[in-house]
């Protein structure tokens, strides 16, 4: 069948199972967009690229589903970079299409040409510059073969514009033949029976789940191992909801801003099994003094992030969707651990390790407390909604606060730490999963950086409610300056009086609602509830407020900051 490029690549789209994209056409991607006009995949017109690429990936986080980005070339390329940057670096799954000037005028300065291919080549999991109309059926099947196998990721396809106006006799490729991308699904079995005879021999192990077992969709697994082997379990940012908040053998978060639970555990355990995760520095702390009592086993998909960060004893390179089982069946022909009393005690000292030091900060009848908002958006929602957050002193809190209780339901952008991920995410979030509830929690710092999304959400009637913790200043940077710069707070702050964000969702067609007292919040909250649309909730909180407990940068785990900041 004689094809355009473009409808070639609109065709591969179709066939790939996508029905949602997002993107903003210009000059160069016209010839694709005129294509879209008959295709039935609907298309989402952000305000803005870099809204485009965070909205593809809070689509794909919470639907398990390739999210789909497009932009033209020069400026619309490179407005998506810092969001290709962001699904890297929390392993999402995009295919980011860039438009690209003319094949002959390639590398002249061109208008609107940049080296997208370059620049992005440290940001994707893989990315193309298609010279040659013949190749788009076979780079398009790639694309999304690489971007959801093995360890998901961003892939970028850069077509000129010629190439996508060429005719071409199309055939989509039914496989995919890569001679150098080979994603491992099932590993060694021995590297499974090595790390079930040292769970057996541990007397206090813990278990430290990560993002990738969300990715892996392996919760029920990751449960049913620590109850059947009495087990506690610590988590990421990322891993969040894997284990129900309310678990008794849940004890939080673990690092800078965790549990005193979760960091003493991993200080105190004799072995540390981690799954799907990174050991990144915000997690481990003072890197000589992690978990300095623990034989560590990392289970991963990527064999590249073994010893990456922290040495590990052993390892399971392999999906945990293979691995995970292979484990139990192993350890079902064994005693449960649950038995011994060595684990018993173990069992004992986390339990009374998270009820005597829970996550608790100072009520204040007439002050807005931030924390109070995020209890009252849990008590509200019943721990129910899907939760969207920003980068700063509020994410923190959500994490801190909010009872996740299903896997896919923080959005958030954990490894990059991108201020204004959240509203379009949250718009990616909706389309994915448009019966459940969004809410997103941000600052008055990340709110303003893609506020120009407002408009994508006023104009499909999305129902997504936004709680700006208002604080006027940028929280975290102020947390640390007075922390760590003696009270120096150095273009921190915003001028007096901020930004009036009710009025500002009022002139973008949304119902704006305030509150700054502790009284007016629940007040607010159930009445954007009501709201069949979306509804943004300024919340007007003490200034002055902390994120604790926090493990200071170069400090081990243990050398936690508790009590009032001076």
């Amino acid at each position: 069948m004689n094809m355009t490029g473009s409808q070639v690549v609109v065709s591969s789209l179709q066939k790939e199972g996508v029905d949602l994209i997002f993107g903003y056409p210009g000059g160069v991607v016209l010839p694709l967009y005129d294509a879209l006009y008959d295709f039935p995949i609907r298309h989402i017109l952000t305000r803005h690229e870099q809204g485009a690429a965070h909205a593809a990936d809070g689509y794909a986080r919470v639907t398990g589903k390739v999210g789909v980005c497009i932009a033209t070339s020069g400026p619309g390329a490179t407005n998506l970079v810092t969001g290709i940057a962001n699904a890297n670096a929390d392993s999402v799954p995009l295919v980011c299409i860039t438009g690209q000037v003319g094949l002959a005028i390639i590398g002249k300065d061109s208008f609107q040409e940049a080296d997208v291919t370059g620049i992005t080549a440290s940001i994707t999991k893989h990315n193309y510059l298609v010279k040659n109309p013949l190749d788009l059926p076979r780079v398009m099947k790639e694309a999304f073969y690489i971007a959801r196998t093995g360890r998901p990721g961003p892939v970028v396809v850069d077509i000129p514009k010629d190439v996508l106006t060429a005719t071409i006799d199309y055939h989509y490729p039914e496989q995919v033949h890569l001679r150098g991308y080979k994603p491992l699904d099932e590993g060694k079995p021995a590297e499974v029976e090595q790390a079930a005879a040292a769970l057996l021999a541990a007397k206090r192990p813990l278990l430290f789940i990560g993002g990738g077992a969300v990715s892996a969709g392996v919760a029920e697994a990751i449960i049913d191992l620590a109850e059947t082997w009495q087990i506690p379990v610590i988590t990421s940012l990322m891993g969040l909801g894997t284990v129900p908040a309310g678990h008794p053998l849940f004890l939080g978060m673990v690092g800078m801003h965790g549990t005193v639970a979760a960091n003493l555990a991993v200080m105190d355990c004799d072995l540390l099994l981690g799954a799907g995760v990174r050991f990144d520095d915000r997690v481990t702390g003072l890197l000589s003094k992690f978990a300095p009592k623990a034989k560590i086993i990392h289970f991963d998909i990527d064999p590249a992030e073994i010893n990456k960060n922290v040495p590990a004893h052993l390892r399971v390179v392999g999906h945990l969707g293979w691995s995970l089982p292979a484990l139990r069946q192993i350890l079902c022909t064994a005693q449960p651990l649950g038995a011994s009393p060595e684990r018993k005690e173990w069992i004992v000292q986390t339990t009374k390790w998270r009820e005597d030091s829970p996550l608790v900060y100072q009520p204040d009848g007439q002050v807005l407390k931030p924390q109070y908002v995020i209890q009252e958006l849990d008590r509200l929602t019943e721990s129910n909604a899907i939760l969207v957050t920003d980068v700063g002193q509020h994410q923190m809190w959500s994490a801190q606060f909010y009872r996740f209780n299903r896997p896919r339901t923080l959005v958030t952008s954990g490894g990059l730490g991108t201020m204004g991920f959240g509203l379009p995410a949250a718009i990616g979030a909706q389309f994915g999963r448009p019966d459940e509830l969004v809410v997103l929690v941000t600052g008055d710092g990340s709110i303003l950086m893609n506020c120009q999304e407002m408009a994508t959400i006023v104009e499909h009637k999305l129902p997504i409610k936004v709680a700006i913790i208002n604080n006027q200043v940028l929280g975290m940077v102020r947390q640390w300056q007075r922390l760590f710069y003696h009270h120096r707070y150095a273009y921190s702050g915003f001028a007096q009086g901020g930004t009036d964000y009710v009025r500002l969702a009022e002139a973008f067609g949304a119902v704006g609602l305030r509150a700054a007292t502790p009284a007016e919040v629940p007040v607010v909250i159930e009445k954007a509830l009501a709201v069949d649309g979306p509804v943004f909730m300024d919340f007007q909180v003490c200034p002055e407020e902390n994120v604790l407990p926090m493990v200071p940068a170069g400090a081990s785990l243990d050398q936690m900051i508790e009590g009032v900041i001076d």
